[in-house]
């Protein structure tokens, strides 16, 4: 019987996405996000911007190093620590300094809860609980909520719905879009 089957998934999402992401499915939980943000670029909003900023085609490694350690901060300290405050105090003004839409925040946040979810389908050693996938859900609504998100959906169901409604308003291919995707997709073959 693991500690999941007794904990309240939304109460104590914190200590079981720590334990999901660094005890329980740690590659597996790096190379999903990773594939969640690479699902991002193909918004012509989120490609565009990131495209403009140039980050990610000219210095790919440190922006990707800096969404990591930020991300890491959050789910290896909690939400509500001293370090995981200050990481997401950094990531806000950080994105702060750009006009982003509320459904483009909303949308990554989508990514991030489902993308997991999908990779340990298909890849994980075993597959998530209802449970552990409840508690991955609360998390990230929660850190989306101290993000400032608005309008995120309250159950797994109408989140999902969300995203797929997102990919086929705002899915579409940009020359901008391709060169973010393309320096990123050469950073991890570089690996």
């Amino acid at each position: 019987m693991s500690a999941v089957s007794t904990a309240d998934p939304h109460r104590d999402c914190q200590e079981i996405v720590r334990h999901l992401a660094t005890v329980v499915f740690p590659w597996d939980t790096t190379r999903s996000l990773e594939l969640a943000l690479f699902r991002t670029f193909a918004s012509v909003r989120i490609g565009g911007l990131l495209h403009a900023t140039g980050e990610f085609e000219r210095r790919t490694g440190k922006r990707y190093d800096d969404t990591d350690l930020i991300i890491n901060e959050i789910i290896e300290n909690g939400f509500d620590s001293q370090r995981g405050a200050r990481a997401i105090a950094r990531m806000n003004a950080l994105h702060a300094r750009f006009r982003i839409a509320n459904e483009d925040f909303l949308y990554v946040l989508c990514t991030f809860v489902f993308e997991p979810i999908r990779w340990n389908e298909r890849f994980g050693w075993r597959r998530m609980s209802e449970a552990e996938k409840l508690a991955w859900f609360s998390f990230w609504r929660q850190l989306g909520e101290r993000m400032q998100i608005r309008d995120i959906p309250e159950t797994m169901t109408a989140f999902e719905s969300y995203g797929h409604a997102y990919e086929t308003a705002n899915f579409r291919f940009t020359q901008a879009n391709q060169r973010v995707a393309l320096a990123t997709r050469e950073l991890f073959a570089g690996w």
